[in-house]
């Protein structure tokens, strides 16, 4: 495609001194070749103009930064003995963003957007399981990687990949016949503008607590980064899908985005105006609920995993699905056939006394609540608690989870999570500090056999933070290291 055709599909209009032909773009440099447009975006660590003078020894045709007031560019620079064209845009990320989902080609009809702070990952595998038990063909995207039945190249374990990542791999899925697709949207990759290439048909707006604080600084900051996909990503008259049991803020302001854009809302939770929740009662394989569809109780049914929130998000990957309310009881119909995410309230470990382990990724304040909580009835004996804290992250989680599971769980012990550059031993007294009680075992490996040692019939435990997770990240170093994979052998040893 010609430079000139890019920018007038996006309707920017430039004098240009060459027009070169546009194969491929990128924001990393290293990827930069002949025919290549290179955009070079702002980072929180670096700037990408440091690196225009190595895009365009490479091959560059064109560059596209950033326009700042009182600064001026030569319509071209040479490197190398190769010369590149230089374009100020407004909002580079953005134009990186659409740019490549036109380069890259058509995606799928149906893509489901999915943000929240907690339950995005749940949500997204459980749409794709939908989908797949009506003989769609689909693919989940996000923290678990790519998921689909079709053969495709793995992806990088972000919530949210790159744009020109996310545009490649949605238009190869097109290619190999997927037609639905849930995505996981994050904060960070939606004010970044990760998305917003993105053929967003429908978007879910799980919850809203404590998170990414050493990112977005304000809890409002952090809230309007994830409107951002229904304010202006998701089209109108589009489906929103949220949990009415959310925070009150983020849903009136919802609900009026809602309005204003003729978004078709659908609500769920136990004031959910669409899929109400009557009763949900824990049973030994997961929980029997009765559930209202617009006002109409249906017959009970049983959800085979564990924990209210994971029902909470079936149903809001239920809601995403259907798109004639004719549909919606069959679809609800499929609950019981929905198989657990990795990781998210994942049974790991059965020991012969009847005591049993869970992981989960819970590393937030709420999750770790909802989780501890969710548990509970499950509990005949005393429910004991293995978690820590991530380091280089926002550290005003650390004494609240402490006091979460202080009060919530019998027995806690404090270990470490992902300490990153951090000294672990500050992290744990961060923690500790709201649960004094608790046993210190900083060894996460220890800490887990000691839990696992002092199980008792009908006790549970809960090793929190990674979930899914196989490394753990210490000193800049990954080191193997996989929760589910650990519990169990332990348990095994000790049976």
């Amino acid at each position: 495609m010609k430079l000139s055709s890019l920018l007038r599909h996006h309707g920017l209009a430039r004098d240009l001194t060459r027009d070169p032909d546009i194969s491929s773009i990128t924001a990393d440099s290293r990827e930069a070749r002949p025919g290549c447009l290179f955009v070079a975006l702002k980072g929180t660590k670096q700037d990408g103009r440091t690196f225009i003078p190595l895009a365009i020894a490479e091959g560059a045709a064109a560059i596209v930064l950033a326009a700042s007031p009182g600064q001026h560019h030569l319509p071209e620079q040479t490197e190398n003995g190769h010369t590149a064209l230089i374009i100020t845009l407004p909002d580079p990320a953005r134009f990186l963003a659409r740019s490549a989902a036109l380069l890259a080609g058509a995606q799928p009809d149906h893509i489901a957007a999915i943000t929240g702070t907690n339950g995005k990952s749940s949500t997204a595998d459980f749409f794709r399981q939908l989908c797949q038990l009506r003989h769609q063909k689909a693919a989940s995207l996000g923290t678990l990687g790519l998921i689909s039945d079709v053969a495709l190249p793995s992806l990088p374990p972000l919530t949210t990949p790159d744009a020109v990542t996310l545009a490649n791999t949605l238009a190869a899925l097109q290619v190999h016949g997927i037609t639905h697709v849930a995505l996981e949207a994050s904060s960070h990759g939606l004010q970044q503008h990760r998305l917003d290439g993105v053929a967003i048909t429908a978007a879910a707006f799980s919850n809203l607590t404590r998170d990414h604080l050493d990112y977005h600084h304000t809890l409002e900051a952090y809230r309007q980064a994830k409107l951002h996909l229904f304010e202006t990503l998701l089209p109108e008259g589009g489906r929103a899908v949220i949990n009415s049991d959310m925070d009150a803020e983020s849903r009136e302001a919802l609900r009026d985005i809602a309005t204003r854009r003729k978004l078709d809302l659908r609500t769920i939770g136990t004031t959910g105006e669409t899929i109400r929740i009557l009763e949900a009662t824990p049973t030994p394989q997961g929980m029997d609920l009765t559930l209202q569809l617009h006002g109409r109780t249906l017959p009970a049914l049983h959800f085979p995993l564990p924990g209210r929130f994971q029902a909470e998000n079936a149903l809001l990957a239920a809601a995403l699905c259907w798109e004639r309310d004719e549909e919606a009881e069959s679809i609800i119909a499929l609950l019981p056939h929905l198989k657990g995410v990795p990781g998210r309230c994942e049974p790991v470990a059965h020991l012969p006394n009847g005591a049993c382990a869970y992981v989960d990724y819970a590393h937030t304040p709420d999750a770790l609540e909802h989780v501890l909580l969710s548990l509970r009835p499950h509990t005949s004996g005393r429910l004991v608690v293995v978690f820590g804290a991530g380091g280089d992250r926002d550290r005003g989680k650390r004494p609240l989870m402490g006091q979460i599971a202080a009060h919530l769980a019998d027995e806690v012990i404090i270990t470490d999570d992902n300490p990153r550059s951090e000294d672990p031993a500050a992290i744990r007294a961060e923690i500790l500090a709201t649960a004094p009680q608790a046993q210190e075992i900083g060894d996460r490996r220890q800490a887990i056999r000691t839990a696992l040692e002092g199980l008792k019939k009908g006790d549970v435990l809960l090793i929190a933070g990674k979930g899914h997770e196989t490394g753990q990240i210490i000193k800049g170093e990954i080191h193997p290291f996989d929760d589910r994979t650990i519990t169990a052998a332990l348990a095994r040893e000790l049976a």
